[in-house]
This record gives C-alpha cells, structure tokens and sequence, in this order.
C-alpha cells in the first residue's frame, strides 16, 4: 500500500516546548527520529486496509467519523498488511457497574488497556509532541503559513471537508496539518482530570481561524468520533518522553 512518509527531525533528535494553556503549565519534550504521512488517512487508504468500499469522487477525502480506537486498530491492520510488527497491544477489562452519581472532579474510567512495544517496526500514531514539531516545519509562529493557503477552516470550507493536498504543505511537506480535519495523537490529554480522553491537534474545517494553531490543544473520548476529526499516521522510534513541568 503506498503510504508517503517524511523523515524527521532532519538533523538528529531535538526538544519540543509544549504549553498546555488550560492549566498554564509548559514542558520540554524529547523528539527523536520518526516518520510521519504526508497526509492524514484518506477514505482510499482506509477501504484498502478494511477490505471496505470507497466511491471513486471520495477516494482523496480524509477519513472521519473514526475514533481513536478506530484509528489504534488500524495501525496494526496496516502494520501486518506490510509485513511489520504491530506497535500497540489491545486489551479489555471489567468495569464496575456506574452508579447514578459521579463526582465531577472524578476521571471516567476506560475499559481499554492499550500498550505501545517502543522496539515494534510498525504504524502508530504520533505523540502530541512529534505532531506540534511536525506542524511548525521550523518555524515559531502560531502557523507555518498564511491559513487561507495552508488549510480548511470555517473562514474558507463552505461548510464541509475536502480532499487532501489541494492547499500548500508546510516546509517539510506535510499537508493539511492545519485546518481539514482534527487529528488524533497518541497522548493522554490530562489522566488526573480526564482520565481515557486522548488529544487531538490541528483544527478542522468547522472551526474559527483561532482554533487553526501549532500550539492548539483539544481533548475528547477515545471512543468518539466526528465528521471533522481523522488521523495521520507515524512510524519509527519514540520514548516516553521526559515531561518538565513549568
């Protein structure tokens, strides 16, 4: 299957600053070596790796309405298609029965046991950190490009997705990594607050032109899914990442 990857970093393994603007705090994140898509998955790709159907006029529009369940088990369906060795391991447990009360300052608790073999070869998803490092292609402003030019937002959507690669990709040629679809990482957002939530990055085609920026950090359900919310996919080494809270 013909899946477009660009190495990076391009220099060897760097730091990457995050700032999560909701609690005000900031990190430093290790980035090494890895591979990411060119584009996020398209409708094309996910029917060859699902045995699904696609119709020929949607075959370039990214895949939505996936969860980032959905998009877990896909890596590793890919992963075997080509030979390589799953990355993440999926297991269930049991659940206490919910009650009809629950404190709101209690995280909900997720039924799925996901972990990821660092040594595997296969696809992944990309770390929060990998994603924002990817998306700013070396530059330090709130975008690589002018929005209207590098993606599709509510400004210039019409009010509905669009295929991948018709704006400019960043520097490093990737596409669509602002505005088109909300785009799944691996990261938990904040497991003390949101226990299972998982973060997504880069804004969609619904959104204002404020929610289209390298350093804009959204939450939701990992087994959610939404019209404007899809996933790219990465290969390659990564660690946990050593966190420095500022």
């Amino acid at each position: 299957m013909n899946v477009e990857m660009v190495p990076l970093p391009l220099l060897g393994p760097v730091e990457e600053h995050v700032v999560d603007r909701s609690t005000g705090t900031s990190w430093t994140a290790r980035v090494e070596p890895f591979e990411l898509a060119t584009t996020v998955v398209t409708r094309s790709l996910w029917a060859q790796v699902t045995r699904g159907t696609v119709v020929p006029e949607e075959a370039a529009l990214p895949q939505t309405d996936v969860s980032w369940r959905d998009a877990i088990t896909f890596c590793n369906t890919l992963s075997m298609h080509e030979g390589l060795t799953p990355v993440y391991t999926i297991g269930q447990r049991e659940l206490p029965a919910p009650t009809q009360w629950r404190a709101h300052s209690e995280p909900e608790q997720d039924d799925w046991i996901v972990h990821w073999n660092h040594h595997a070869d296969g696809y992944r998803l990309p770390t929060d950190a990998e994603w924002q490092f990817a998306c700013r292609a070396g530059t330090t402003g709130p975008r690589h490009g002018e929005l209207d030019a590098i993606g599709w937002y509510a400004g210039n959507s019409e009010g509905h997705v669009h295929e991948v690669k018709l704006k400019q990709p960043n520097d490093w040629g990737l596409f669509d990594m602002l505005g088109g679809v909300w785009e799944w990482c691996w990261d938990l957002y904040n497991p003390q607050t949101y226990g299972s939530y998982r973060i997504i990055r880069g804004g969609g085609w619904s959104d204002p032109h404020w929610s289209c920026r390298a350093g804009v950090r959204r939450k939701t359900n990992p087994a959610s899914s939404f019209d404007d919310l899809g996933f790219r996919i990465a290969r390659g080494t990564a660690t946990h990442p050593a966190v420095r809270p500022t």
